[in-house]
């Protein structure tokens, strides 16, 4: 088994969105916000090669949206999903699976292309397999008020569209060293995929955990939509991470890729910081 970092590109957020009720004095230690109190975040994806198999977990925001939409994000850096892949020898031709963690915006956009003459969509990898769940599916085709402008259409409904949509039946293996925990705090049923390796556990923690200024427990994104169960998902899986030593791959810390986490005096806390490269 090898594993890639995919960078597909950077952006910003309002640091007030991203740590909920805990006040800014607090988090900006961790993460500093500009003039506009907006902090930059990373979209970090995982490329899985192992045996026949090339699984790419969540693609970034893609390229589909006009500049209105964009310019709230702010979009910077010189990285993208295709270029990241090349950088390793891939084409989006040869990825096999692509495993989606939950259907928001930054983190499936990339799933979905314009055609050439740039008047429908067709899928950015066109021999993948592309994996949600039937809750979430649901939830992101019928969406509340409140997530809404998260799941945009055009990233979603073309992946059924063209018969390449498969769902993940339960928690568990799905593939050979590839297993998923299933989360309802952030949004409904998102997947957080366990990655056995070298003896190692290695969690992509998407929403669930979505930097290290994260850990500690109140720290909660105010974009969940049910801040009280991430409260509890997140203490138990840290809990978990602590004593079995999980390597976390941070898919929206702009400062680490990778962290682990240890028991302390004031619960768990961050233990180290690398690179998924000093693991490799």
């Amino acid at each position: 088994m090898n594993l890639y970092k995919i960078d597909t590109g950077y952006f910003k957020l309002d640091g007030g969105a991203m740590f909920g009720v805990v006040p800014k004095v607090l988090w900006s230690k961790t993460n500093p916000a500009d003039d506009k109190n907006l902090c930059p975040w990373a979209m970090r994806s995982l490329l899985i090669e192992d045996g026949n198999r090339l699984i790419l977990i969540d693609n970034g925001i893609g390229d589909k949206q006009d500049d209105k939409f964009l310019r709230h994000y702010y979009l910077h850096g010189d990285v993208s999903l295709e270029n990241s892949l090349k950088k390793h020898g891939f084409t989006p031709d040869d990825v096999t699976d692509v495993f989606l963690t939950h259907l928001h915006f930054d983190h499936c956009g990339g799933s979905v292309k314009w055609n050439k003459d740039r008047s429908g969509f067709e899928m950015a990898f066109k021999n993948a397999k592309y994996w949600s769940n039937q809750e979430h599916w649901e939830q992101a085709t019928q969406p509340n008020p409140r997530e809404k402008a998260s799941f945009l259409k055009e990233n979603i409904l073309p992946i059924q569209d063209s018969g390449h949509l498969h769902f993940v039946k339960e928690e568990g293996q799905l593939f050979d060293h590839f297993s998923t925990l299933f989360v309802n705090g952030h949004t409904e049923a998102q997947m957080i995929p366990h990655i056995n390796y070298k003896e190692k556990t290695i969690v992509f923690m998407a929403d669930l955990l979505p930097s290290t200024g994260h850990i500690p427990l109140p720290y909660v994104m105010g974009y969940d939509t049910k801040p009280l169960v991430t409260l509890s998902e997140k203490g138990k899986f840290l809990q978990e991470a602590a004593e079995n030593d999980y390597i976390l791959f941070l898919q929206h810390d702009n400062y680490s890729e990778c962290c682990t986490v240890q028991h302390t005096e004031k619960g768990v806390r961050l233990k180290d910081t690398f690179s998924l490269n000093d693991i490799l």
